[in-house]
């Protein structure tokens, strides 16, 4: 054991530290979603081929080596999702984090959810981080407006003709209202919750967005990052959550940083 450790190179030490990485990333990805149960299952049939294979059946083997010798077109088809979220999580820069939501802004939004919240409003507010959003915004209303409480408030108002939709803010401005955005397809989420709060994790399944929901039937406020939800208990909790995501990225640039951004 210890001769075949003298023949290992720093180059195959640092092979299988990326080899790792990557695939502790993948399974992050599809973690608790309905394709982890498909790559469960494609890995149960490989393990029925090799026994097949093993036991001599030959019918069983052809059938299983047939399917399975179209196994890369098959995971594009069933995974096409899944690798569109890992390229776009690759392609994200390093160096360039920050947002132009300024805590002024923030605020508008924190007090325009809680007045809503009370009162059984529905609403969806979707804040653009680094993705872009440009491929959910077809869907809606373009407005380019200047955020403010009054602006949230009429737009989720039910007698507003966009108050289903969501809203997008973008660049510290509502770009976009009466946003149709992807439902999640994962299994697990609590049968409680109702479209705004599964568009809400659909999104940020695919995205680095930040999503607020109000529930017009619970009143509950909940902030949707990742995938995950979490339900925010008062004023206090929520401007503590979202100065810990955007006062941060807007804290003083490094000269790398600024020049990745100039670039």
């Amino acid at each position: 054991m210890f001769d075949s450790l003298s023949y290992l190179r720093w180059q195959d030490a640092v092979d299988i530290l990326v080899v790792a990485f990557v695939i502790h990333q993948l399974i992050s990805i599809i973690r608790g979603t309905r394709s982890f149960q498909m790559v469960v299952g494609l890995g149960i049939l490989t393990v029925v081929y090799f026994l097949a294979t093993a036991l001599d059946l030959a019918a069983l083997k052809w059938v299983m080596q047939t399917f399975l010798s179209s196994i890369l077109l098959i995971v594009i088809i069933v995974f096409q999702q899944d690798i569109r979220n890992a390229l776009t999580r690759v392609g994200k820069s390093p160096f360039l984090k920050h947002t132009d939501v300024a805590e002024k802004e923030l605020e508008e939004i924190i007090r325009t959810l809680f007045y809503l919240a009370k009162r059984r409003i529905g609403a969806l507010i979707v804040i653009e981080r680094e993705t872009g959003l440009g491929d959910f915004i077809e869907s809606g209303f373009n407005l380019d407006a200047r955020l403010s409480r009054e602006l949230l408030i009429s737009i989720f108002m039910p007698v507003s003709p966009l108050h289903d939709g969501a809203v997008i803010i973008s660049k510290g401005r509502v770009q976009h209202a009466g946003c149709i955005l992807p439902l999640t397809q994962n299994p697990y989420i609590n049968k409680r919750y109702g479209t705004r709060h599964r568009a809400a994790i659909g999104l940020t399944e695919e995205t680095d967005a930040v999503v607020m929901v109000v529930s017009e039937e619970t009143q509950e406020i909940s902030l949707v990052r990742h995938g995950a939800l979490t339900t925010i208990e008062d004023e206090i909790s929520l401007t503590k959550s979202l100065r810990a995501i955007f006062m941060a990225d807007n804290g003083p640039s490094s000269p790398l940083k600024t020049w990745w951004g100039r670039r």
